[in-house]
C-alpha cells in the first residue's frame, strides 16, 4: 500500500499538494497523529480524503456508509461534508484504532453524525438490510479486508440508492495487482474483485489511479 498517488515522484507530488490539498488543522494533526502508529500505511492520503469530500458534496449525500474505520480519517472528511442532520453509519472492529477517531470526531464536532457499529461488517451490512435500509444511502466507502471486497460490494449494492457511489479503496495494491509473478491471497482478491467489476453492469464504472486506486461505481436505475 502507499499513502500518495501511485506514478508521481515526490516533487510533482508535492507540487499537486501544494495547489490543491486544502486540509483542515483538524484533519492534519489525526493525520500526522496515524503516521505514528505501526500500521500508519493504512491511512488514505490527503488528496484522496480531499476527493471523496467533493464527491459527497456533488451527490447532495444525507446518509454514507464506511466499512474500515482505522482512525477515521476517511469517515471525518465524509462527516464533514454532510449536511447538519446528514448521518454515517460507520464498520470497525478496532476499539483501539477508532478510540482516536472518536477523539477527533468530536474536536471536529461532527461525532453525533457518525453512528460507529464496532463488529464485523458483514454482521452490521446484513442488520442494515434486515431492518429495512436496502437502498436509502448515497455513499458508500470500502476499505477493509480485501478478502471479502466482493462480499461488502454486494451489500453496499443493495444498501444504496439508484444514483448512488461506491468508493473501494486499495483496488491497484501499489502496483503489485498488475504483477504476474505476485500471487498471495490479498493480490489475487483484489484482482478478481476489479474483474468482477469490469464486468457489472449494474454500475458505471471508473477506476481512478488516486493514492492506492480508487475504484468509483455508481449503480444504475
Amino acid at each position: 500500500m502507499t499513502k500518495k498517488t501511485l506514478g508521481l515522484d515526490s516533487p510533482l507530488y508535492d507540487y499537486l499538494l501544494s495547489v490543491s490539498v486544502r486540509e483542515s488543522d483538524i484533519l492534519r494533526q489525526l493525520r500526522e497523529e496515524t503516521a505514528h502508529l505501526p500500521r500508519a500505511v493504512m491511512q488514505i492520503s490527503p488528496e484522496q480524503g480531499q476527493f471523496m469530500t467533493l464527491l459527497v458534496q456533488l451527490l447532495g449525500a444525507t446518509k454514507t456508509l464506511e466499512i474500515g474505520v482505522f482512525t477515521g480519517y476517511s469517515s471525518l472528511c465524509v462527516a464533514m461534508a454532510l449536511p447538519p442532520d446528514g448521518k454515517m453509519v460507520a464498520c470497525d472492529v478496532s476499539e483501539e484504532y477508532t478510540t482516536i477517531a472518536r477523539r477527533y470526531w468530536e474536536a471536529a464536532g461532527v461525532a453525533d453524525k457518525i453512528d460507529l457499529r464496532l463488529a464485523p461488517a458483514l454482521e452490521t451490512l446484513d442488520e442494515l438490510l434486515s431492518n429495512g435500509q436496502a437502498g436509502t444511502f448515497d455513499f458508500a466507502f470500502i476499505d477493509a479486508d480485501k478478502a471479502n471486497y466482493e462480499k461488502y460490494y454486494e451489500r453496499s449494492l443493495e444498501l444504496i440508492r439508484p444514483g448512488g457511489l461506491i468508493a473501494i479503496d486499495n483496488v491497484l495494491w501499489s502496483g503489485r495487482v498488475a504483477d504476474s509473478q505476485v500471487k498471495d491471497n490479498q493480490t489475487n482478491s483484489i484482482r478478481a474483485f476489479n474483474q468482477k467489476l469490469y464486468q457489472d453492469q449494474r454500475v458505471t464504472l471508473s477506476l481512478v489511479p488516486i493514492a492506492d486506486g480508487l475504484t468509483l461505481a455508481l449503480k444504475r436505475p
